[in-house]
């Protein structure tokens, strides 16, 4: 029997909802650390055991050291342990071009309604912008994975028409053909979306975003007040289900043992008889670890 949680933070229903779109014997190329590396592995541990993990940094088909150290997870001998191979990102790129990578992962800034994402440049490139922390592999996950799924915060300011800087291509201006035009392969590009409060795709035709899920703590109207632009819509939105149990003890005692994923959520989020609240972290009833 299924058991769900009542209290967990945004960004742990985040992970557990991407590790759902995990599909087992499938290659995933995942950001290094963070949400996109914990939801694969939460994936390989509740239904995809034959998943195989590939990191930004080029190890190939590890068995991780678990827990990771959140300052050593590239280039590291814990998330390379008993690694089928430890090559490099270009090597892995290479692997990439030739259809070898079914699914990417990627934590994103900024997003506008075409999947292009911006992790490198906020405001006027030649003027008064902030330089960030730029994509890393990023550029080559997005261009050439069959599939790319995004990782964000559901945050008005990262939701753009457009975005300021295109570090790692999305559908561009959304026209027909336009990432075969630029020299991208055929029949790749972002396939969901995944935020703290919701799920979208892109429309086949108009490669336009849209929203096909939500969180059960929020509403539709919350998730389209916090974007700047506004989506499609599906004719029937479906409602998320919370995390289980099970989903968070992994999470917490395996992986974000420290709990520094889980404490950069902008809320937590708990059940009070048949509502959901969002409440400060600060306030949240938070669990942990017996040994933290």
């Amino acid at each position: 029997m299924t058991t769900y949680a009542t209290s967990f933070a945004e960004r742990e229903f985040q992970v557990c909802v991407v590790s759902h779109l995990v599909e087992d014997s499938r290659t995933y190329w995942v950001a290094a650390g963070g949400g996109p590396m914990y939801a694969v592995l939460l994936a390989k541990r509740v239904h995809a055991p034959n998943a195989v993990y590939v990191t930004e940094d080029g190890i190939i088909a590890a068995l991780p050291k678990l827990p990771l150290d959140p300052l050593m997870s590239v280039v590291s001998p814990r998330p390379a342990y008993r690694a089928l191979m430890w090559t490099g990102m270009n090597t892995i790129g290479d692997h990439c071009s030739v259809g070898y990578m079914d699914y990417g992962i990627l934590n994103t800034l900024q997003i506008d309604p075409y999947g292009n994402i911006n992790s490198t440049w906020l405001g006027s490139y030649l003027v008064n912008g902030r330089r960030v922390t730029g994509p890393g592999g990023a550029d080559s996950i997005a261009a050439m994975c069959w599939r790319t799924i995004l990782m964000l915060d559901h945050q008005r300011r990262k939701f753009v028409s457009r975005v300021d800087f295109i570090s790692s291509a999305g559908y561009l201006d959304g026209s027909p053909g336009a990432r075969e035009r630029v020299g991208l392969p055929r029949d790749t590009g972002p396939w969901r979306v995944v935020t703290n409060w919701a799920v979208f795709d892109f429309e086949e035709k108009t490669r336009h975003m849209r929203l096909i899920a939500v969180a059960p703590f929020v509403t539709v109207e919350q998730v389209l007040d916090e974007m700047s632009f506004k989506p499609l819509m599906t004719d029937s939105i479906e409602v998320l289900e919370p995390p289980t149990e099970e989903e968070l003890t992994i999470l917490r005692t395996g992986l974000d043992v420290r709990g520094q994923f889980m404490d950069a959520s902008p809320r937590w989020v708990e059940r009070h008889g048949e509502e959901w609240v969002l409440i400060p972290k600060e306030e949240a009833a938070r669990e942990r670890p017996a040994w933290i």
